[in-house]
């Protein structure tokens, strides 16, 4: 690739990358003026992800705008660490989540979730009871489960329904404790129980209890991180390979600002 080529393409990419970061940065400020703590709590990794991008690319382009080697050299060796904090962070993310599946019940659209078949990450940060509150307050909030009957106006549209898995964990208690269903928010307690599961002992009819302290409600808890997950780890690859590219085409620009300094 050409001097001025392989200069201009870097160049104009981090300018594009700095306006993203400010976009990222932006973003995260309006998140950090939200009442809602499950939102403000991301505040500061959304801001922190778009200082990173903004200092790499500002680097990135100053050094292909005066064709500096010494700032061209600085912008590799970060975007390297870039690549490498990827590609671990990817390998981790697909062996974290190897494991973990659902159940099918018979009658039931939707499968439920038992926390034991997820790795042992999942189980030590949702058994952490200081996570699993936060988490727990989150999912109070959301108002998912009490908006079940909305959606759900008769007992034989909830039982053809396809819950999620929080939904599945979270909202009702495990189909083996046996409850009958009255309506999409509001389980049948007087009946005689037929299992030994605890979570049949959690469940509550109340709005703030439901089945939010369940091992089911960590388990849909656990499948529904699993699946964001993978979507991310996919577009870990992609950004990776994207960024590849972007550091030959650095490399290039780096070596042609060395040798035009050392004509000078």
């Amino acid at each position: 690739m050409g001097m001025g080529t392989s200069t201009f393409v870097t160049r104009w990419i981090n300018f594009l990358t700095m306006v993203l970061a400010m976009v990222v940065v932006t973003f995260g400020m309006w998140m950090s003026t939200r009442h809602d703590a499950c939102t403000k709590s991301l505040t500061i990794p959304v801001l922190s992800i778009g200082a990173v991008i903004f200092l790499i690319s500002i680097v990135g382009f100053l050094g292909a705008k005066k064709r500096s080697a010494i700032l061209l050299w600085v912008y590799l060796i970060m975007l390297f660490f870039i690549l490498v904090g990827i590609l671990v962070f990817t390998v981790l993310v697909f062996i974290v989540t190897n494991n973990g599946s659902g159940h099918s019940v018979t009658g039931l659209r939707y499968k439920e979730y038992h926390l034991q078949d997820y790795s042992s990450w999942f189980l030590k940060e949702l058994n952490n009871s200081r996570n699993w509150k936060r988490l727990r307050v989150c999912l109070v909030k959301t108002e998912n489960c009490n908006n079940l009957s909305k959606k759900y106006k008769t007992l034989k549209q909830y039982k053809l329904a396809k819950l999620c898995p929080i939904e599945s964990g979270c909202c009702r208690p495990p189909s083996e404790c046996g409850y009958p269903a009255v309506n999409a928010s509001y389980y049948d307690l007087s009946f005689h129980q037929v299992s030994p599961n605890h979570d049949c002992k959690r469940y509550k009819n109340s709005r703030a209890v439901k089945c939010y302290d369940c091992d089911s409600c960590k388990a849909g808890v656990a499948q529904y991180m699993k699946i964001e997950w993978r979507v991310v780890a996919i577009f870990n690859v992609v950004l990776f390979a994207g960024l590849s590219i972007i550091y030959f085409v650095g490399c290039c620009a780096r070596r042609s600002a060395a040798r035009s300094q050392s004509k000078h």
